[in-house]
This record gives C-alpha cells, sequence and structure tokens, in this order.
C-alpha cells in the first residue's frame, strides 16, 4: 500500500511538471523532489510501525545485508513493493491513459548528455546518501543513547530522498528506488524506458551494499 501511494503521488507530480508550458510555470523540479521526499516522510511515519517503513528494494536489500532481516522477509518485501508501484502508475495511467504516454509516464532514463556510466554513478551515490541515512536515523545505538531520535527518525531519511532527487533529476529522474523505476516502466511500456532499465537495479543495489558496509563495518566496526 505504502509503494502504491508513493508512485500514485510522485508519477503525477512529474506528470504536472511535464505538462506545464515551462518549468516556472509549475512546481518545478524542486517541487517534484518535495513530492518524493514528503511522501517518503509520511508513509515511513505510517508505516514503520508495521513493517519498517521499507518502500524501497534498496533500503531492504542493505538492511538485510547488514542482517537485520531474513532472506524471506526481504524477498517478500521486495516483490510486495514492486507489485504496489505498479499498482500506483497503473491507476494513474488507469486515470488518464492519454496524458499518461504523452508525458512519459515518471519512467526512469539517462537524459540526453549524460553516459551510461554517469548515470550508474547518480544512482550509486544517491542510493548510498539514502541507506546511509536509513542506517543513521534507525541506530538502536542512538535510540538509546538519544530517545528523541525513533520520533524524527523519518524527517531525515525524507529530506534525504529529497536532497538527491535535487541532484540527480536532471541525469536520470531520480530512481534510488527499483521499484519505482520498475512499475513506472512496466506501465508506460515504451523502448526506450527499458533500454536503462539495468542502470536502475545495478546502482541501487551497490549504493546499498556500500552503505550497509560503511555503517557495519566501518562506523560500528563488527
Amino acid at each position: 500500500v505504502a509503494t502504491f501511494l508513493f508512485l500514485y503521488i510522485t508519477v503525477l507530480t512529474v506528470m504536472g511538471v511535464n505538462r506545464a508550458p515551462s518549468k516556472c510555470a509549475s512546481v518545478g523540479i524542486q517541487g517534484i523532489a518535495w513530492a518524493f521526499g514528503g511522501m517518503i516522510f509520511a508513509l515511513v511515519y505510517c508505516t514503520a510501525g508495521i513493517s519498517g517503513g521499507h518502500i524501497n528494494p534498496a533500503v531492504t536489500f542493505g538492511l538485510f545485508l547488514a542482517r537485520k532481516l531474513s532472506l524471506t522477509r526481504a524477498v517478500f518485501y521486495i516483490i510486495m513493493q514492486t507489485l504496489g508501484a505498479i499498482a500506483g502508475a497503473g491507476v494513474v495511467k488507469g486515470f488518464q491513459k492519454t496524458q499518461y504516454e504523452l508525458l512519459g509516464g515518471g519512467a526512469n532514463v539517462v537524459s540526453h548528455g549524460y553516459t551510461k556510466g554517469d548515470g550508474l554513478g547518480a544512482e550509486i551515490v544517491g542510493t548510498f546518501v539514502l541507506v546511509y541515512t536509513v542506517f543513521s536515523a534507525t541506530d538502536a545505538k542512538r535510540k538509546a543513547r538519544d530517545s528523541h531520535v525513533p520520533v524524527l527518525a523519518p524527517l531525515p531519511i525524507g529530506f534525504a530522498v529529497f536532497l538527491v532527487h535535487l541532484a540527480t533529476i536532471p541525469i536520470t529522474g531520480t530512481g534510488i528506488n527499483p521499484a519505482r523505476s520498475l512499475g513506472a516502466a512496466i506501465i508506460y511500456d515504451k523502448a526506450h524506458a527499458w533500454d536503462d532499465q539495468w542502470i536502475f537495479w545495478v546502482g541501487p543495489f551497490i549504493g546499498a551494499a556500500l552503505a550497509a558496509f560503511y555503517h557495519m563495518v566501518v562506523i560500528r566496526a563488527i
């Protein structure tokens, strides 16, 4: 449900910006970044007590590598995140099919002027920022020391998503969430949406693995 709502709000926001005659006539890149970051903040707050508020296969993968959840749970989370993303983009297309196809459907592609290497690098570093923030915001040792941290945990995570979008929307449209990228690509279903799809899985998974290594091995010295 969380990933469904995430795709519904964010894809509509992207379409609204693409539909405007100029960036100044819409919420622009800043508005798209706020939509993604704000929805993550709200949805992590809503679902943290139920599922841990993952919403993102890369986050799930990073936490799995850090032994914070089982393989079975990680696999089921990723399956449900992907199905939720497909449903969210599907509902948007169902409401306004013509506009959805004309405006790109929120699908992630590497922008003109950037190489696939540029896109992969942006996805790796962007996902590192997100997953590192997740580890820091949910660190059990910090919870024990600072009682206010659990209440604030969704806020830095949402802000991390917001800031990464500001930086990388011009490069890849910002994936950092394989389910979000795959859901939009499946529903949009145009050839160019599949050309770079591997980047939006390989990049986030590498970034998540690096964040898990950094937090668990370097910071926590386990």
